[in-house]
């Protein structure tokens, strides 16, 4: 043994049979539980509420359509409206791409290439694999993929999609903002175990005499256990024990149970901050409360996104002549059907919505010829009316 250790060495217990036997005559439990609170460990998504509200708002995400306008580059336009690599598709990139952004608050979008360095697509990267560095003045991003392959492409050629930034010029801020409602989940899911654990376990104490070794009274609480408390005790629900026993008491433990308002505080902190409700979760939300999360949640991830993906794989020239990527979505399309029926039927006859239009909204295929636009006839301009009754008249004469 070493000096450090001589020194520092853990002190030897007391062995005499008197201290024994005065730390273990006392009350011993049996079949106790003692409650153990840990730390939360900082990993947003492996909550069961906010992995929940971070689904809800990627699962509305995917079902982004990609819109491509303009003349420019065809055969780029040709492979993105096949989908946006030769991995994934649209729905899978939307859902990886929000989810990554929930996250992290940030999602680089990276382009593809081909063996002849042209652009075939795009694909999402999570940030934590990316650092920007530059070389030969120009800004230059180095980014990581799961199994190890590292690839390097100019920053100006990527999209960067932010949320909450504040601090830095190109990405978001970080999520501690929701660390203290992360902790408080943390115990309250741990304090409804504990719960469940306490009304399931029979609480005893029991004060011994005549045992002296720690080894005997392990012992002698496996037995007692065994025989009186386990489920596959047939003692018929009598507690039996020797005169070994001076006392045994039931001890009445008031298992520790959630504060309904506190739970719901901290739900709502999460949806809150994730911009979703308790109608979204449970795809329950039509009408305004549908508008109000599609205004809220992804009409501002679309907007992004096609600014975002258009600056990044088109030229100024090509942007400034109309060419764009959108990401777009027929809101309507998540209507009650009762509100869609009601707005097919004001909507068609007035001319504003072709047939096909109405088939989109009720996820129809369209059919051919169903472009065309009807107009009742009390709908058509008054003075375009009396001028075809003056033109019908004269033809009467």
């Amino acid at each position: 043994m070493g000096l450090f250790d001589w020194i520092f060495r853990p002190k030897e217990a007391k062995k005499s049979k008197d201290a024994i036997a005065e730390a273990y005559s006392f009350f011993q439990t049996l079949t106790a539980y003692q409650p153990v609170f840990t730390n939360w460990g900082g990993a947003i998504y492996e909550s069961e509420i906010v992995r929940a509200a971070i689904d809800a708002r990627a699962r509305h995400i995917s079902k982004l359509k990609v819109e491509i306008l303009g003349t420019a580059n065809q055969a780029l336009q040709t492979k993105l409206r096949l989908g946006p690599n030769q991995w994934q598709t649209w729905s899978q990139f939307f859902y990886r791409a929000s989810t990554i952004l929930d996250v992290n608050n940030t999602c680089f979008i990276v382009p593809v290439f081909d063996e002849r360095m042209i652009i075939t697509g795009i694909f999402p990267v999570l940030p934590l694999n990316c650092t920007l560095t530059e070389y030969s003045d120009e800004l230059w991003l180095r980014y990581q993929f799961a199994n190890g392959q590292i690839g390097a492409v100019e920053f100006r050629k990527c999209a960067v999609l932010t949320k909450h930034q504040y601090k830095s010029d190109f990405f978001g801020d970080s999520n501690t903002a929701l660390a203290e409602t992360m902790s408080l989940i943390h115990i309250q899911n741990q304090g409804i175990e504990e719960a469940v654990k306490n009304t399931s376990t029979f609480r005893f104490m029991a004060q011994l005499s005549n045992f002296a070794k720690p080894e005997d009274l392990a012992l002698e609480r496996q037995r007692f256990t065994k025989e009186n408390l386990s489920t596959e005790s047939e003692a018929g629900g009598f507690l039996l024990f020797p005169n070994t026993y001076k006392d045994i008491r039931q001890i009445d433990v008031k298992p520790y149970t959630v504060d309904p308002e506190q739970m719901k505080q901290i739900r709502e902190n999460v949806y809150n901050y994730f911009g979703v409700n308790e109608d979204v979760l449970q795809n329950k939300a039509f009408g305004d409360s549908w508008s109000a999360f599609y205004e809220g949640a992804i009409e501002p991830f679309a907007i992004q996104f096609s600014e975002a993906i258009t600056r990044a794989m088109f030229s100024e020239r090509e942007r400034a002549q109309g060419t764009e990527i959108m990401a777009t979505s027929n809101r309507l399309q998540y209507l009650s059907n009762a509100e869609k029926l009601n707005v097919s039927s004001q909507l068609l006859d007035r001319g504003i919505f072709s047939i096909n239009d109405v088939r989109e909204i009720w996820n129809l295929p369209p059919v051919e010829n169903g472009d065309i636009r009807v107009i009742r006839g009390e709908y058509y301009d008054a003075d375009d009316k009396l001028t075809e009754q003056e033109g019908n008249n004269a033809s009467e004469e």
